[in-house]
């Protein structure tokens, strides 16, 4: 938690991404199943901001959107144009104008921040009037550094600036930023863009604190945590260590991952201990998993809960509304959207379940459907408890089964079933009999003729 009352969080993320290649703005790019930005969103969590603010350029609309659904709250300024942090910064004054507390500053493409991190600065702040987001390089390349007398921070100098001896220092900027709100934004009204790029540096700010005679501080993580994303190839290798991380955190909490290099999971997966994760299982966003249930191969889940015990797959795909209650049974090449399954349900085969409630210890046959959408409007579809339904069967929503009722095989269902009742409703079967022999003949004479 913060160390003062309010703490609002400006998150810039304002750069077209050049390198990218793409007409998605660069902090949109996903990994772990969301886009970049929101995994800065998230390690900011800790600081409970009261004030999130996005610093928005290129794509602003959909970068709005796609915050907003992670934070409703969450407001959008513009950068027009693209002169430095520093000035990427500045455009959220307006919005934080009456605004009494600190200030965190993140970066949109650098998602591995760690919440461990964002409190350490926290502390730090409680003893500096600015505190700088340090990382130990061991090869610093051509990264801003960070001058230090002890635990105090003199000055950060960008490379393009640097004297020799200042190149040869390790200590590198990490970017990030936590400050008084008011204060940062003085510093930054002093800030010039004299500087070999022409740009307006937000780091510049400790340069002016300290002429002011103010204090400055910083701390240190690993350069890992500050890696940014700039190309394809930073976003592929972005996601193998997202994914190693996420692999080895849930084997530590108790889960058997059989195969853990061909599971995929997204940055909000919670998997209970003992549960069981078969190979090739992707978790998209949204996705709980109780203990002691079972994940089975080629398995592919979204937005849905299921409860302990359960059995999933293999081969099914869980959509977004799906609630699977205990010891229920999902099985191959079925799948299930926005519909509760309750306790000992089986759907096994191959089955379309979508905007339904499937009762407890029903069974469903292979090959139901429940034919929830009329092209313009969906419809729902109503199981009792002890269902039986008939595999091949059609369920024209909006229809209910009652409890322990029955349908037939084949069946196209298009009105109520009463509890206890069996439901026919399929074409009487007519049998010609020699007809088959003698259709395939004249098939065959045919083909011979033209032959």
């Amino acid at each position: 938690m913060s160390a003062n009352k309010n703490t609002a969080l400006i998150i810039l993320a304002a750069g077209r991404g050049t390198r990218m290649n793409s007409e998605l703005p660069k902090v949109l790019h996903p990994l772990g199943g969301v886009p970049l930005v929101v995994h800065a969103m998230d390690s900011a969590d800790l600081a409970e901001p009261e004030r999130t603010i996005i610093v928005a350029g290129h794509g602003a609309d959909a970068v709005t959107k796609a915050v907003r659904e992670y934070d409703e709250n969450a407001e959008v300024v513009l950068q027009e144009e693209q002169l430095g942090t520093g000035h990427a910064v500045m455009q959220a004054q307006p919005a934080l104008a009456d605004f009494d507390g600190d200030v965190l500053v993140l970066f949109g493409d650098t998602p591995f921040i760690s919440k461990d991190t964002i409190e350490k600065l926290l502390l730090a702040r409680a003893n500096s009037d600015v505190v700088l987001l340090g990382m130990d390089c061991a090869d610093p390349k051509r990264y801003g550094r960070l001058v230090t007398d002890g635990d105090s921070l003199e000055r950060v100098v960008e490379y393009k600036d640097a004297s020799p001896q200042e190149r040869r220092i390790t200590l590198c900027n990490g970017g990030i930023v936590a400050a008084d709100t008011k204060l940062l934004f003085e510093l930054l009204d002093q800030v010039s863009n004299d500087n070999a790029s022409g740009e307006y540096y937000l780091p510049d700010v400790v340069f002016h604190a300290r002429q002011r005679g103010l204090s400055a501080g910083y701390v240190v993580c690993s350069e890992a945590e500050t890696q940014g994303i700039n190309t394809r190839a930073d976003l592929a290798i972005a996601e193998k260590l997202f994914q190693d991380k996420k692999r080895t955190e849930t084997m530590d909490n108790g889960v058997t991952l059989s195969a853990p290099d061909t599971v995929f999971f997204s940055y909000d997966t919670v998997i209970g201990r003992d549960a069981l994760i078969e190979p090739n299982v992707v978790f998209g966003p949204g996705v709980t998993v109780e203990s002691d249930a079972q994940i089975r191969a080629f398995s592919h889940l979204e937005g849905c809960h299921v409860s302990r015990g359960a059995q999933i797959g293999p081969y099914a795909r869980l959509r977004p509304g799906a609630e699977l209650s205990e010891f229920t049974r999902i099985g191959n090449f079925v799948e299930v959207k926005n519909a509760q399954i309750h306790e000992g349900a089986k759907v096994n085969h191959l089955s379309y379940i979508g905007d339904a409630e499937i009762g407890a210890h029903s069974n469903i046959g292979a090959g139901t459907i429940t034919c929830n959408y009329d092209g313009v409007m969906k419809h729902k579809t109503t199981i009792g408890e002890r269902a039986f339904i008939g595999s091949n069967t059609m369920l024209v929503a909006p229809v209910n089964v009652g409890d322990e009722a029955m349908t037939a095989s084949g069946s196209v269902i298009t009105s109520d079933v009463e509890a206890g009742a069996l439901a026919v409703a399929r074409a009487r079967q007519d049998v010609k009999p020699g007809l088959a022999r003698r259709l395939m003949d004249k098939l065959k004479a045919i083909k011979a003729k033209k032959g």
